[in-house]
């Protein structure tokens, strides 16, 4: 098994395809995990010709705990600037539930657990 495969375990899928985790720390209790997208570009932009311009600004995100420890992912989407028009692209990501500062996934946890 590779890292890769039990990270995908015990985070959102996505971000372990389309990001890289570029570092962690351990601060007080709240473990902070820091993600950077891959430099690959997109595929429902693939006819056209694009290159990597830097990053958005960085998005923090709450997700489920791990190991008693709250967890927040940092995360930073890459900008794509289209050679031939000159505008900036990017992924349609939905990291973060709608109204909310944490993952879909978390947030449909705690909607479903609040229920009963």
């Amino acid at each position: 098994m590779k890292t890769e495969d039990l990270l995908k375990l015990l985070l959102p899928e996505y971000l372990i395809e389309y990001f890289d985790v570029v570092k962690f720390e351990d601060i007080e209790g709240l473990l902070h995990l820091y993600f950077e997208e891959k430099n690959t570009i997109p595929k429902e932009f693939s006819v056209l010709q694009l290159q990597s311009k830097g990053f958005h600004e960085e998005i923090t995100v709450d997700d489920f705990p791990l190991r008693g420890k709250a967890v927040q992912l940092h995360i930073k989407r890459r900008r794509w600037t289209d050679l031939k028009s000159g505008k900036i692209l990017q992924r349609d990501w939905n990291l973060i539930a709608k109204g909310t500062r944490m993952t879909q996934d978390f947030a449909s946890f705690l909607k479903k657990i609040s229920r009963y």
